[in-house]
């Protein structure tokens, strides 16, 4: 675990407290992660839900947005299901739209995302799945 990670508790608060969500990197394809994730949330949760992903219109009867610069309302979580060397360009645009933190899907760790996100103030959590810590809740 990098210094620059949530703790379990701070985990926790930050789910609790949360109230939008984008996810980057959605799929409407049914067998990836990104679905599964965005369905359990969009059926299991308050959060209201913002995809992107330039080749979708919507999924869920929610629409998609090509960037998170297109999202209508502030972003408490900017979760993301892409490789690691495109999380910086991810973080770059989540620090312009001001999100609090950026959740790396599970498999997915960028030590230097990580170091300029906790230096600009973010919540930070790597390798971790969205879905499997607020179904712990």
């Amino acid at each position: 675990m990098s210094s620059y990670e949530a703790t379990a508790q701070e985990r926790t608060e930050l789910l609790k407290t949360a109230k939008t969500v984008a996810i980057v990197g959605i799929s409407d394809k049914p067998d990836r992660p990104s679905f599964g994730v965005a369905k359990y949330l969009h059926e299991s949760s308050e959060y209201e839900l913002y995809f992107v992903n330039p080749a979708l219109d919507s999924l869920f009867g929610l629409p998609a947005y090509k960037s998170l610069a297109d999202i209508p309302v502030a972003i408490d979580i900017v979760d993301v299901f892409r490789k690691p060397e495109d999380c910086m360009s991810v973080l770059e645009s989540a620090l312009d739209v001001g999100a609090k933190a950026i959740w790396l899907q599970l498999g997915i760790r960028n030590e230097e995302v990580a170091e300029k996100a906790h230096e600009a103030g973010m919540t930070v959590v790597m390798d971790r799945c969205i879905l499997i810590d607020h179904r712990a809740l």
